[in-house]
């Protein structure tokens, strides 16, 4: 029994000491370290990531537009690759509220505090790569 129980350790000891660490196809801090953001993303990450490496700081045009309110002949643009599009209007600067409206293509349109907005089309990224 005592026998049987030392063979067993030392063969468990060999074996551990033939199979090198990166044989097990995990990754050890010795082989390469733990992968980073950039190696282990995918999808819109990856986008993301490689957008802001290429020097594109809201690669998905979510930050805030502060412009001055619009009018009938001046109307404040607004980028959409669609044919209608949600916007906030903050209508005055002291509002606690967003006054929200679906812009549609076409003539410019009157928030109800009286700024004007018109949807402005704009090709999708990628469409001219894709023909």
């Amino acid at each position: 029994m005592a026998s049987r129980l030392l063979c067993r350790q030392i063969f468990s000891s060999v074996r551990r000491a033939v199979v090198p660490p990166a044989a097990t196809g995990v990754r050890h801090m010795a082989v390469g370290g733990v992968p980073t953001d950039e190696e282990q993303a995918t999808g819109l990450e990856k986008r993301e990531l490689d957008a802001k490496k290429a020097g594109i700081a809201d690669p998905f045009s979510m930050e805030i537009n502060t412009t001055p309110p619009g009018t009938r002949d001046s109307p404040c643009q607004v980028p959409s690759i669609y044919e209608r599009r949600l916007v906030g209007c903050v209508c005055e600067e002291d509002a606690t509220y967003i006054q929200w409206m679906w812009l549609e293509k076409g003539d410019a349109q009157r928030c109800e505090c009286g700024h004007w907005f018109q949807l402005q089309g704009v090709t999708p990224p990628g469409a001219a790569e894709a023909h």
